[in-house]
């Protein structure tokens, strides 16, 4: 039950980031599901291989390359899924920025009703 709240969560968070970040679009509703679903699972398994292998890189730019890394899968992402499209590195960026925030905004939401 737990996983399919923080799955509705993050499709609800993912439908904010596609409206006010321009050159973010989500075509439908399984389009939200399966982007949420594939950004849950590169989050998990692939990010932290890359901020293992590029921590001295990291440490050297105080933090910017992990950010980086970041925005680079959400990028990733939106190739993967067909209907979630990014369309230029600029907008990564922010619609990082925003998923991160909205995200914790809404989990942090969600806890305050337990």
């Amino acid at each position: 039950m737990k996983l399919l709240i923080k799955l509705a969560t993050n499709v609800f968070a993912l439908y904010i980031v596609a409206s006010i970040v321009p050159g973010v679009i989500i075509r439908d509703l399984w389009s939200a599901v399966v982007a949420a679903v594939i950004i849950g699972v590169i989050n998990t398994f692939l990010r932290p291989i890359l901020q293992i292998l590029a921590l001295p890189v990291t440490i050297l730019t105080f933090g910017v390359f992990a950010f980086l890394i970041n925005v680079s899968l959400l990028y990733l992402a939106a190739s993967i899924v067909d209907g979630f499209v990014i369309t230029n590195f600029a907008s990564a960026v922010v619609a990082s920025i925003a998923l991160f925030f909205i995200s914790w905004f809404l989990h942090k939401l969600g806890e305050e009703k337990k």
